[in-house]
């Protein structure tokens, strides 16, 4: 019986940090990860998007410094106040018919 090789496939996290690598890709991902829902906002994810991002950014070795302070700040606000203010713009937003969107800086 002749052995059939198959090749691997990478995992789902190699392969989104990957994609996340195209500003429009992690614009887009950030963008979801802020829209309202049925269930409310999920903090969490909004600090994995955040984090995937940087992770992209980082093997592309395309993070300054300011970049690095800035995202550590924001995760640390994200960590005590689950994302409320935020949050909070979002549903006022919603409320009067617009909604944020992330798109990448020309």
């Amino acid at each position: 019986m002749k052995e059939v090789k198959t090749q691997r496939s990478r995992s789902y996290r190699e392969y989104l940090i990957s994609s996340l690598k195209a500003p429009e890709r992690a614009a887009g991902y950030i963008g979801v990860m802020l829209e309202l829902d049925e269930e409310g906002f999920e903090p969490e994810l909004l600090r994995s998007a955040l984090k995937e991002v940087m992770e992209a950014r980082e093997q592309m070795n395309n993070l300054s410094e300011e970049a690095k302070q800035r995202y550590e700040k924001l995760d640390k606000m994200l960590l005590e106040t689950k994302g409320a203010e935020i949050y909070s713009l979002i549903e006022f937003l919603d409320a009067l018919g617009f909604r944020i969107a992330i798109a990448p800086k020309d």
